[in-house]
């Protein structure tokens, strides 16, 4: 079974109210307590019926919501400042030209018409570091890599602080950013 991580930590947090992180954190416990209740089901479902297609199909859904949010509030509470000398800043000039290039396609990525995520993702096979776009919880994710950063654009994650100024939110998201906890997410 899985239990729900504890973000509380989190409020107080500038750029987020204390009344929108509460209500996100609402919708990932209901993401970790469906995980679980589907797990449960499929343990009793006939393997052969409808009704275990549908619970599996579901299962990628709750489950990678539940995985996602928790990418996503892990990377926050920090200030926002990414040591210059760091792998991980060497990595995105590597791949990007430079930090504030990287910056500007995450940004761009984020912003981009429509409900998912926007997600640095490791190309575990190469190394290399590449910025997605993941419209839906259970699609769009690269095969075999490992996520970096991931930043929830769904309109939950921002509307009720900045209604439709998603650029606001990812401003806010931005300067949040412990760093220190995504260059760890980095694999050599």
């Amino acid at each position: 079974m899985y239990t729900k991580n504890d973000y509380a930590h989190l409020k107080g947090m500038p750029g987020f109210s204390d009344q929108a992180l509460d209500l996100h954190f609402g919708l990932y416990e209901g993401y970790v307590n469906n995980t679980n209740k589907i797990l449960e089901k499929l343990e009793t479902t006939d393997k052969s019926s409808p009704e275990y297609a549908e619970l599996k199909r579901r299962l990628g859904w709750e489950f990678d919501g539940m995985r996602l949010h928790e990418y996503y509030f892990g990377a926050l509470g920090g200030d926002g400042q990414l040591n210059g000398e760091s792998g991980l800043v060497k990595a995105l000039e590597k791949y990007f030209g430079s930090f504030e290039k990287w910056k500007e396609d995450f940004t761009a990525t984020g912003k981009m018409r429509g409900i998912g995520w926007a997600a640095l993702y490791q190309d575990v096979e190469a190394g290399r570091l590449i910025n997605f776009w993941i419209n839906e919880h259970n699609e769009g994710h690269p095969a075999g890599a490992n996520p970096i950063l991931v930043m929830d654009v769904f309109e939950h994650a921002y509307v009720p602080d900045y209604g439709t100024n998603r650029g606001g939110y990812i401003e806010a998201f931005m300067k949040n950013i412990d760093w220190n906890i995504i260059e760890g997410r980095l694999r050599a």
